[in-house]
């Protein structure tokens, strides 16, 4: 056996014996990943286009909830019980209210004109990049440039354990409002008048509003939509990494990866591209340095857009729902 051979043997029973820790942390990120990510597949169903400043969405809703931790529970101990529960469930409507409210605008006032206008989509892409630098460095003078521990509203020990790896609290925190909030979208994308709405638009924009659906107030809800669970996301990533004005840009651009992965403008493929994206990332840093870990999830970029530009689903919002 080569040295290459004993390497490979090496890691193979490290990835053996850590392998559930791994995969516990891998679907946790997934998760972030694929609620990121639907604000990318929402807005390109209808529209075409990459939000380029969802990134900055997902930063807002990680500062609002910092604010609400840091009034609620300041530098004191973390709380237990039903208080931990109850700040968690108001920083999660937080996140995500801040970040449909910067949604909101960003909608109204980056995109809606130019739709009325008919502008080409590069004047879409243009005004993206624009709002995204706009809040990025807004965020960062507003703010400050150093990072800020968030507050802590609950004490992260292991809950349960899964084949001997333990499940910290947060990571259940993480599958309980991302799995709530994955099957209750997918339930109004596919059952609600709402979601037909929106996969109308997404399949055909002019017999939509031929068939009385209103357009603008379609695009805007669907952007309200992301940005809800973008932010939330936002709050549940600053719980463990704390905030900054730069931390936006490596978890979306991961999202961004996640959907192109699972199928750009397909729902259940943001979800799915996540997890996947997640859990190998994860599984990955038996065989690579942390420091190189982004590589991976670049590389997954680049290889799905060679081989399977359409991703796993590869299916358009209008027919995957």
């Amino acid at each position: 056996m080569g040295a290459f051979g004993h390497y490979l043997a090496a890691h193979l029973d490290t990835l053996k014996s850590e392998f559930w820790a791994l995969f516990v942390g891998g679907v946790a990120n997934g998760l972030l990943y694929g609620m990121i990510a639907v604000g990318y597949t929402l807005v390109y169903g209808v529209l075409r286009l990459i939000n380029f400043a969802h990134s900055e969405i997902f930063m807002s809703g990680g500062f609002a909830g910092y604010f609400v931790l840091r009034y609620f529970v300041g530098s004191g101990a973390p709380p237990a019980g039903m208080s931990s529960v109850g700040l968690i469930i108001l920083g999660v409507l937080v996140g995500g209210l801040v970040g449909a409210i910067v949604a909101t605008v960003l909608e109204r006032v980056a995109y809606r004109p130019l739709r009325r206008r008919n502008a080409p989509k590069l004047a879409y892409l243009i005004s993206a990049i624009g709002a995204s630098y706009f809040l990025f460095n807004l965020a960062g003078k507003e703010f400050g440039h150093l990072a800020y521990s968030t507050p802590q509203p609950y004490i992260n020990h292991p809950v349960f354990h899964i084949f001997g790896a333990p499940v910290q609290m947060y990571f259940v925190i993480i599958f309980l409002v991302g799995l709530v909030m994955f099957a209750s979208l997918d339930r109004i994308i596919s059952k609600t008048r709402l979601g037909r709405g929106i996969r109308a638009v997404a399949q055909d924009a002019e017999t939509a509003s031929l068939m009385g659906v209103n357009i603008d107030r379609t695009i805007a809800i669907t952007f309200i939509v992301g940005g809800t669970l973008g932010g939330a996301a936002g709050f549940l990533f600053g719980l463990n990494f704390g905030v900054v004005y730069t931390m936006g840009f490596v978890p979306a651009l991961k999202a961004f990866t996640a959907a192109v992965l699972g199928g750009i403008g397909n729902l259940r493929g943001a979800m799915i591209g996540g997890l996947i994206l997640g859990i190998f990332e994860s599984l990955s840093l038996v065989f690579v340095q942390a420091a190189y870990i982004d590589v991976v999830a670049f590389g997954i970029l680049v290889t799905v857009l060679l081989v399977r530009p359409t991703g796993i689903l590869g299916e358009r919002l209008g027919r995957a729902a």
